[in-house]
């Protein structure tokens, strides 16, 4: 590739921020859900949504390019396969998800990038002048935005994760940093012979559990507290999403606190992003920078997490990946 080769690559790399701005606008304005019983014109879709004809289908072609809607001709335009999960009712509607990360708390910290590579305690703080907990207890809707987008992905990634988890066929099984249970509930239907513990730290959220008034509410204790001070004893723990937003000594804290309650032959199991070590595209890699941008935490490579288990007693036996971004590190005690 020669310089102008090079050069035109890149012109078109700056222009991405484009594809993620059109997700956007088509979410906000509903344009899946006028699409659910087959195609219709741009005419139609911007009557019906309140947009601009030409500035809607302008949107859309640059979508079709990304294989979200389908161009049938005529100005005509349909879903594709891609792009069903942006309907608002789909099973698994990717709409909160998308709304979360084109929110600005994520777009301004990574307009902010350069000053937080030349300052490491600029991060969200510095953009927002407070902390991101603290943004959020002043802002409930953002917060829920927030978490619904979590809860979003999360509900896409738990049934890779459930598929590819070896899990014991009895004993005791502990979701730390497990929210709303929707992770332990997917484990406990899928091992009858398992007892579950939901931990979290907030009360509030722990009494909004998915678990239900079922045989898995039985099968379930819930519990409040702090996993960097103590954890209910338990054969495998699972934290999901958890260790990414700690740095190294907080991992090697939770993790030797599961340690200490470990029942014998028992598992610690981190699922998180993991990043690969060659140069291939992985959606790790665009996490980990949203991650540096808003200086929340960091998603590790395997002998980063391989480093921090031994500082944490254990030994990093395995890692499987998944067919989601998610990857599932397992640990034992080191002796």
């Amino acid at each position: 590739m020669d310089d102008h080769e090079s050069a035109l690559f890149l012109f078109h790399e700056a222009m991405a921020f484009t594809y993620a701005a059109a997700l956007r606008a088509v979410v906000l304005t509903g344009v899946a859900d006028h699409l659910s019983d087959g195609p219709r014109t741009a005419a139609e879709l911007a009557e019906a949504t309140g947009t601009s004809a030409d500035g809607l289908r302008r949107t859309m072609r640059l979508l079709v390019t990304r294989g979200v809607f389908e161009d049938h001709g005529d100005d005509l335009f349909a879903l594709a396969p891609r792009g069903v999960a942006l309907r608002t009712h789909s099973p698994l509607s990717a709409r909160p998800a998308i709304l979360m990360f084109t929110d600005r708390m994520w777009w301004d910290t990574a307009w902010e990038l350069t000053t937080t590579l030349r300052d490491e305690n600029v991060g969200f703080a510095g953009v927002f002048g407070t902390s991101l907990q603290t943004y959020f207890d002043a802002d409930a809707d953002r917060e829920a935005l927030f978490y619904a987008g979590m809860e979003a992905v999360s509900d896409a990634e738990i049934p890779y994760v459930v598929d590819l988890c070896d899990l014991p066929d009895t004993g005791v099984v502990a979701d730390l940093g497990g929210r709303h249970g929707a992770l332990l509930r997917a484990v406990l239907r899928r091992h009858a012979g398992l007892h579950g513990i939901l931990f979290d730290r907030s009360q509030q959220v722990l009494d909004r559990h998915r678990l239900g008034a079922t045989d898995l509410a039985a099968r379930c204790d819930i519990v409040c507290g702090d996993f960097m001070v103590d954890v209910p004893a338990a054969d495998v723990y699972l934290l999901k999403r958890v260790v990414h937003n700690l740095d190294d000594e907080q991992t090697a804290l939770l993790l030797r606190n599961c340690l200490e309650r470990l029942r014998p032959g028992g598992r610690v199991m981190v699922v998180d992003a993991i990043v690969p070590p060659d140069g291939q595209r992985h959606q790790s890699k665009e996490m980990d920078l949203m991650m540096l941008a808003a200086h929340t935490g960091r998603e590790r490579t395997e002998s980063e997490l391989d480093a921090v288990f031994a500082a944490g007693g254990l030994r990093l036996t395995k890692v499987v990946r998944t067919p989601s971004v998610m990857s599932i590190a397992e640990g034992v005690p080191a002796r």
